[in-house]
């Protein structure tokens, strides 16, 4: 019994030595197992079905094509009939054609946001969807107006045109604003790049954006290409009689007048 009691210490001592290895062996096998499921289980939850694949890059060209594109070149129409003359051919022309780009705008924004409606999972936690959101509110607020438009000479039309452009200004804005978070949301979603489509469609941003600035410019640039001597030169009412009586009122030289005029006086 005392031998006993004297081989505990040694016991205990092999059960450690012997079992703790084991024990350790299997806990880390288990963690390996654990965060190896786990993985799998993140790797699911990303990994998309080719059909949900296809749906968002639909849903991503509709609202380019609406809110990247055809809005902004809506607008820039519409400033091009500014320098027509108000009921001329030209300016019904543009007019004409503003409409029917902001109808199809609006037209291909409702068939994506039907689309992100019936097809994915909307929990509105990203900026993205918040974001597309608001702009589609906004967007028909803006149809509603625009049928509504005051005739002119009326007062209320200079609170519709003012009202009017500021929407239209933030919808183009924030539309190419939400292109690039649906680009960045769709490398999150895929895994697949997309610095292609961001080069592409900053560069038509960007053309867009130096066309709307030069059409302000481009009257101003035609003009400095001509001198002074290729304008005829006209007086208008106002100005003729003032010289007339700017001329009598000036005093004679002399009191002495020469001969020669007198005879043709």
């Amino acid at each position: 019994m005392q031998n006993f009691h004297n081989c505990v210490p040694f016991y205990v001592s092999a059960y450690y030595l012997i079992l703790l290895p084991l024990v350790g062996c299997s806990f880390h096998e288990d963690m390996n197992h654990f965060s190896s499921h786990k993985s799998n289980i993140t790797d699911n939850f990303h990994k998309l079905s080719p059909q949900t694949t296809s749906d968002i890059t639909i849903h991503g060209i509709l609202l380019w094509a609406s809110l990247g594109f055809l809005f902004p070149v809506g607008i820039l129409i519409i400033r091009m009939s500014s320098r027509e003359e108000p009921g001329s051919a030209r300016f019904k022309a543009f007019f004409y054609v503003h409409v029917i780009l902001q109808i199809l705008s609006v037209l291909l924004a409702t068939a994506g946001a039907v689309m992100s409606i019936k097809k994915f999972e909307n929990s509105f936690d990203n900026s993205h969807q918040r974001l597309g959101l608001a702009l589609y509110v906004v967007i028909w607020v803006q149809v509603f107006i625009g049928f509504f438009r005051p005739k002119r000479g009326k007062k209320e039309r200079g609170v519709w045109y003012m009202l009017h452009w500021i929407l239209g200004t933030i919808i183009s804005l924030v539309g190419i604003i939400n292109v690039y978070t649906g680009l960045n949301a769709y490398n999150r979603k895929t895994s697949r790049s997309t610095t292609l489509w961001t080069i592409l469609f900053t560069a038509e941003v960007s053309f867009i954006a130096f066309f709307y600035l030069f059409q302000d410019k481009w009257e101003y640039m035609q003009k400095q290409g001509v001198t002074l001597g290729d304008l005829p030169i006209t007086l208008s009412n106002q100005e003729i009689p003032e010289r007339f009586n700017q001329k009598e009122m000036l005093p004679e030289r002399c009191g002495k007048r020469n001969a020669l005029m007198n005879l043709f006086d």
